[in-house]
């Protein structure tokens, strides 16, 4: 599902080349998870920039659902993330002008949808299918809100919900376009102990429940414990190989 090979990230710093990342090299199987642990700094965001197509690399090579990302025009990863990716962030990264349902709608109202063939009502098919497809994406939301435990909370906003809260927002809209790979970045980070547990929980749950295949930047111990395989990073390097995640 996804496979990364001496990946290097490079950036100039004062003129000089300052290296991030050194020859990262990864494989996570499909429904596997994957925790990449160290201390800030050392180069865990960057990588998952990478894997997820956000970024290029200045070395090395990621294949992605079997897609080799080097391959792919911007718009090509984009295309791509859109189909087979969510993200959950540790600021949240809500809209705050849509609700708690809205937020979820976004990304199966950006998701291409798929022609489908008309039948004997010509134009009036199309208009039929259109408003099914709508309400399909409705119900999808709720459902999942109510999975993540946001029954009967669907039409707050941002500021009406606790970080806590809006966390599980951010993970029922990470898995709305039920992706093939999740990437989480600190999850946990700016919630408390108890609320973070119960978004560890969450994500196990979903990872077993969808087969979705999750990687995850954490310093949380409790968090990269639940994973299948961890890989350890130390100044933008590997210091411990994974197994298959």
């Amino acid at each position: 599902m996804l496979i990364a090979r001496n990946l290097t990230k490079t950036y100039l710093s004062g003129g000089r080349p300052l290296t991030v990342l050194k020859e990262v090299s990864l494989e996570v199987d499909a429904g596997g998870f994957l925790a990449i642990v160290g201390p800030s700094g050392c180069g865990k965001t960057t990588l998952l920039g990478l894997l997820a197509g956000l970024d290029v690399p200045s070395g090395g090579s990621v294949l992605l659902g079997g897609q080799d990302l080097s391959l792919l025009s911007e718009d090509g990863r984009a295309r791509l993330r859109g189909e087979q990716v969510g993200f959950v962030f540790q600021t949240f990264q809500l809209i705050p002008t849509l609700t708690a349902q809205e937020n979820v709608q976004v990304p199966l109202e950006l998701a291409p949808r798929r022609r489908v063939a008309q039948g004997d009502g010509g134009s009036t098919s199309l208009r039929t299918r259109k408003a099914e497809s709508y309400r399909d994406i409705a119900e999808r939301a709720r459902q999942l809100l109510a999975r993540v435990g946001l029954e009967g909370r669907e039409h707050h906003y941002p500021a009406q919900l606790s970080g806590g809260e809006q966390q599980r927002v951010a993970v029922a809209r990470a898995f709305a376009n039920r992706p093939s790979v999740l990437f989480a970045d600190e999850p946990t980070g700016n919630l408390d102990a108890e609320t973070g547990a119960r978004i560890i929980e969450l994500l196990v749950g979903l990872n077993r429940e969808s087969g979705a295949t999750i990687v995850l930047a954490t310093h949380d111990g409790e968090l990269a414990a639940k994973a299948k395989s961890t890989l350890r990073l130390r100044d933008g390097a590997v210091i411990r190989e994974p197994g298959r995640a």
